[in-house]
């Protein structure tokens, strides 16, 4: 039910006076005055406000009947309803036959602000619910019948194909309130943008949009939803002064799947960041490897692969042997085309080959030592950094 609040009756009050002049009092269903252009009768209960109440309409008080009530000055007193029910009533103090004609137009004035209120209060109320479901969405293992009837009554449809992208702000020296309201401009836009997408604030620079996922044919097409993420970030650019990155996942049909290109969609803005830090759009399917080796180099198992690597990194200063090894997984493995991406001479790869054999202990004839270079290469490269492959005519 509907209660009057100190701001939203003090809003009554002075848009009331500026059209009567005189003093309004708004007073709540208990009849105690919550607002009033006299503010030492705030508090105060209002004997004609609870004549209104309990009769349920309008009474006018004229000087003999003010004299009998204590505390009450001539004038007319409306009941305000919303929703249909008696929330409270508004009072104007004057002669009744003076000010009656103002008195319903004040009356339908606070039951308007009153529909206005409420009906804020239901869209913000909605926001942050649909804001909670869609954080529950990204991160549900499966739907249960709870998610399932809670995104039914938001009008969400919980079962639409979905992918997850992460949106982050680089908020830079500006306040954290500054950076809440980029974010919130962000999220309008990004509610906007397409039907049916979700979007939730996960941290103060940083937010998930669930996307539909399929096309009208009902295909996955990744390239389409790269062109609309190229969109989307030269909107948000016009929108924001701030930076602006944008992490796609994958979209999985499974069950849990939304779930998994949740967490994709981080891994990706993470990976994108650490190989490409000016960049401002990451999509999983052009840093699989990358993102499929996220974290390994935490434990045991990442230390060990990259200890060849370590190895040539400790006595490569210059860099150049990790940028030659770079650059011939990059060209196939293909010696001549290696040569020619690096602009030297054939026998001078030879020769930097067999440095790299000899330092990581590795023989370029075996698959595995071939496999386990390439994958710690791709896992070093966001800690360390591989050195880019550039041309250089020494050995």
């Amino acid at each position: 039910m509907l209660q009057l609040d100190r701001s939203i009756a003090q809003s009554i009050v002075d848009r009331a006076m500026e059209i009567v002049g005189g003093n309004v009092n708004v007073m709540d269903a208990q009849g105690v005055i919550v607002a009033s252009g006299d503010r030492d009768r705030i508090g105060q209960v209002h004997a004609g406000a609870l004549l209104v109440l309990s009769r349920g309409r309008s009474v006018e008080i004229d000087e003999t009947l003010a004299g009998q009530l204590e505390g009450v000055r001539p004038g007319v007193n409306l009941v305000l309803r919303a929703e249909g029910r008696i929330v409270g009533c508004v009072g104007l103090s004057g002669a009744p036959d003076t000010i009656r004609v103002y008195a319903e137009l004040v009356r339908l004035a606070a039951e308007s602000m009153l529909e206005q209120s409420q009906l804020q209060r239901r869209l913000a109320r909605d926001a942050r619910q649909k804001e909670e479901l869609t954080l529950a969405l990204a991160r549900a293992e499966t739907l249960s019948p709870e998610i399932v009837s809670w995104a039914e009554k938001l009008g969400v449809d919980p079962r639409l194909p979905r992918v997850a992208a992460v949106i982050e702000v680089e908020g830079g020296v500006l306040e954290p309130e500054a950076v809440l309201g980029e974010l919130q401009r962000l999220h309008a836009l990004l509610s906007t943008s397409e039907r049916d997408s979700l979007a939730a604030t996960l941290s103060l620079n940083e937010m998930v949009v669930l996307k539909p996922a399929l096309n009208r044919k009902g295909d996955w097409d990744p390239a389409a939803h790269r062109r609309q993420a190229e969109a989307l970030l030269a909107r948000m650019r016009e929108s924001s002064p701030l930076p602006v990155r944008f992490a796609l996942g994958r979209y999985f049909p499974e069950a849990g799947g939304l779930a998994r290109s949740f967490e994709i969609a981080r891994a990706t803005l993470k990976a994108g960041k650490a190989s490409q830090p000016d960049g401002v759009l990451f999509v999983f399917e052009d840093r699989v490897l990358a993102v499929l080796l996220d974290g390994l180099g935490e434990g045991w198992q990442g230390a060990e692969l990259g200890r060849p690597l370590a190895r040539l990194a400790a006595q490569d200063r210059r860099g150049q042997l990790r940028a030659t090894l770079a650059a011939w997984y990059a060209n196939g493995m293909r010696l001549g085309a290696t040569a020619r991406a690096l602009a030297i001479h054939r026998n001078t790869l030879d020769y930097r080959m067999r440095r790299i054999e000899e330092i990581c202990a590795v023989d370029f004839q075996r698959s595995e030592d071939c496999v386990r270079l390439y994958l710690a290469l791709n896992m070093r490269g966001r800690d360390e950094g591989a050195p880019a492959a550039h041309a250089d005519d020494g050995a």
